[in-house]
């Protein structure tokens, strides 16, 4: 009996019925997944992986373009490996794929971050000591524009850019050549100079923030990620650049 002599019903348990969550589970899954994913932290998520993604897609474009160091023959058919693959469209859809999404999320980040904090600050004052704030971190979206227009040319110009054929070749490009030729021209050799300095500003950041946001925060380890990622950005932006001023002043 309950107050004022008020009967209480006390409802039973419901019987657990494992085939019944079994065959809802995979209704749930993906609803589930999209919703974490467009939450705050799983978008940090999805910009972190897809960032450090590109990264690793960065050091191996670095190691491919360096092989210019070894001569025509050891370019053009490293460049021909690449292109008679057939899986490079997979890897190249699968590449633009990832671009998107980087840049879709980032940009619905930024955007909901604007909208939080309508009201902008009057005057900025310095980053502390203790603070993690640089020029790379407050550039970001400016260098990751920058990076995005950079791609578009750089894809144009190699990508589908002028073909010629290795003589007494069958279907060999000589990519080598067209690579000479761009980088024979000073404003181009600027471009590229520019630009690739401007994408390993972008990682400067980008790097230590991506294993922030997959949770590798902690005080000692911290410092030494962020050691590491200016290593990889200096690495990526400097060796990018290197190569159309070495092209310019050795041709």
């Amino acid at each position: 009996m309950g107050v004022y002599g008020a009967r209480l019903r006390v409802s039973k348990p419901r019987k657990y019925n494992q085939s019944e969550f079994y065959r809802s589970f995979p209704l749930a899954m993906p609803s589930t997944v999209f919703r974490l994913f467009s939450s705050s932290v799983g978008t940090k998520l999805l910009i972190g992986l897809t960032g450090l993604a590109l990264f690793a897609y960065l050091i191996l474009h670095l190691a491919g373009n360096a092989i210019i160091f070894l001569g025509q023959d050891a370019f053009n058919g490293y460049s021909h490996m690449l292109i008679s693959n057939p899986l490079v469209i997979v890897v190249e859809v699968g590449l633009l794929l990832i671009i998107v999404l980087h840049i879709y999320k980032t940009v619905r980040m930024w955007i909901a971050n604007r909208a939080a904090r309508p009201v902008h600050y009057e005057k900025k004052e310095p980053a502390r000591h203790t603070s993690r704030k640089s020029l790379a971190s407050t550039t970001m979206i400016g260098t990751g524009i920058v990076t995005a227009f950079f791609v578009l040319i750089h894809v144009r110009q190699f990508r589908f850019g002028t073909y010629y054929l290795v003589d007494g070749s069958e279907g060999v490009r000589d990519l080598y050549r067209t690579e000479i030729e761009v980088f024979q021209q000073p404003l181009w050799v600027v471009f590229y100079v520019v630009c690739t300095l401007l994408v390993g500003l972008h990682l400067r950041h980008g790097i230590s923030s991506a294993f922030q946001s997959l949770g590798f925060e902690h005080p000692r380890y911290t410092r030494r990620i962020v050691q590491w990622g200016i290593a990889g950005a200096a690495l990526i932006g400097g060796g990018l650049a290197f190569i159309p001023i070495w092209v310019y002043l050795t041709h």
